[in-house]
């Protein structure tokens, strides 16, 4: 059965760095990665770039990439976009036996106690906490940061490899070969400022957001894809 992997974020844009990583865990654990797009995100601020617009800049990035897919069911939700609930959706989609993974950033993984009703996650999927080089995830780092985090998932972390195995419960650390330069805070500003950024992005998203005048971009006249 293949792996099923789901990548939630604003991608408010989306950018070269979230490809790189969906692809190189694709390609690694011979998976399909579904990114999920947050209506409403609770741990940040107000969206720029409204649902449609970051939903169509997914499509625009991924197209003719196999494996990598868009799935839309938070923007349909009304209230903000809860891992939990979006899991607990899954899992009842799935059934009780496929095996199902949420993808997270470290960073997010050391947050991971401020998220709502964060422990019930582990009971409806694994969780795969993706490393930046030089970031530091392994137990006594994470114990020292989030002792709580450490807590829960110390007895399940596993390989990220063995996640195929079973429906839920695991924690895996899957580390990048390469640092990503890529930032959507720094894309936005870049946009805002005039400055060069068309590299940070897919052609097509690139494009979408010229059309469109997205986050800044000026002296293009807004139309539709």
């Amino acid at each position: 059965m293949t792996l099923r992997i789901y990548y939630g974020g604003t991608f408010d844009p989306v950018h070269a760095g979230h490809l790189s990583v969906a692809c190189e865990v694709r390609d690694a654990l011979d998976a399909k990665v579904y990114f999920v797009p947050a209506a409403d995100p609770p741990h940040k601020g107000a969206t720029h770039a409204d649902a449609h617009a970051r939903a169509r800049m997914l499509d625009l990035a991924i197209a003719g990439e196999p494996g990598l897919k868009v799935d839309r069911r938070e923007l349909l939700r009304d209230g903000p976009s809860y891992t939990v609930d979006t899991l607990r959706e899954l899992r009842g989609e799935l059934g009780p036996d496929a095996p199902l993974v949420w993808m997270i950033g470290g960073d997010s993984l050391l947050a991971l106690h401020t998220w709502n009703r964060w422990r019930e996650l582990f009971a409806l999927a694994h969780v795969l906490a993706v490393a930046r080089p030089g970031s530091h995830l392994e137990a006594a780092a994470v114990a020292a940061v989030a002792p709580q985090v450490e807590a829960e998932i110390g007895p399940r972390r596993r390989p990220a490899e063995s996640l195929n195995s079973t429906p839920a419960g695991g924690l895996a650390v899957f580390p990048l070969h390469r640092e990503r330069p890529e930032s959507s805070t720094e894309l936005r500003r870049r946009m805002a400022a005039g400055e060069p950024w068309e590299s940070g992005v897919a052609p097509a998203v690139a494009e979408y957001i010229r059309r469109n005048a997205l986050y800044g971009v000026r002296g293009v006249t807004p139309a539709s894809l």
